[in-house]
């Protein structure tokens, strides 16, 4: 009788992992972190939280966004705020703990085991209750960096802890790859545009 893939889960704190990658000099490369989980476990959901600017028809993590919802991720967003502060410094505020904290609560009573992407101590408590209804805990973040980029008290509560920086050859890629890779989409977008584009004394329609 063959054994029973485990059920997972991946938590993504969208912010937290960009800065951990980012720290250690290499970007994530989400088609191969999926397979990498995927691998001998049967993957329930991979959630990606993170904040979206307000009021910006375009920002920079959209891109990300939108091909992490059309590959396998179930993305959740919600606009940041913009305020000022007692000192009168104007600061965005953008946390996505307590979305993070509700879909995990939701659905621990079918996972195995819940993977989370962070290194922020308030995640604490959400893995004690976790870890209460008899779901182990994975947490990936790293103490390769000065300060580690992990909470202590969080990486003593996982039941797992795993080093992003040991998976840099599994689901990394540097970041001259990216640069490449957006050369080489700008190329084809040219490309298309020159073979698409019609010839003189014909309007759009081909007349």
């Amino acid at each position: 009788m063959y054994p029973v893939p485990r059920r997972i889960a991946l938590f993504i704190d969208g912010a937290n992992l960009y800065a951990t990658a980012k720290t250690l000099g290499f970007d994530i490369d989400y088609k191969r972190l999926l397979k990498e989980f995927e691998a001998g476990s049967t993957l329930l959901r991979a959630f990606y939280y993170t904040a979206v600017l307000e009021d910006q028809e375009f920002s920079s993590i959209r891109p990300l966004v939108d091909w992490l919802d059309y590959n396998g991720y179930t993305v959740v967003t919600k606009a940041t705020k913009e305020f000022v502060d007692a000192s009168g410094r104007r600061k965005v505020k953008g946390n996505m703990d307590i979305e993070l904290a509700v879909d995990a609560m939701e659905l621990a009573g079918r996972i195995d085991e819940m993977i989370l992407f962070s290194g922020d101590g308030d995640f604490r408590p959400l893995v004690v209750a976790v870890q209460r209804r008899g779901v182990r805990v994975a947490v990936v973040s790293t103490i390769a960096t000065q300060p580690p980029m992990i909470a202590d008290e969080l990486r003593r509560q996982a039941d797992v802890f795993i080093d992003l920086a040991e998976l840099r050859a599994k689901i990394g890629r540097a970041p001259s790859e990216r640069q490449a890779a957006r050369e080489r989409e700008a190329r084809g977008h040219y490309a298309q545009r020159q073979t698409s584009r019609p010839s003189s004394g014909s309007n759009e329609f081909g007349r």
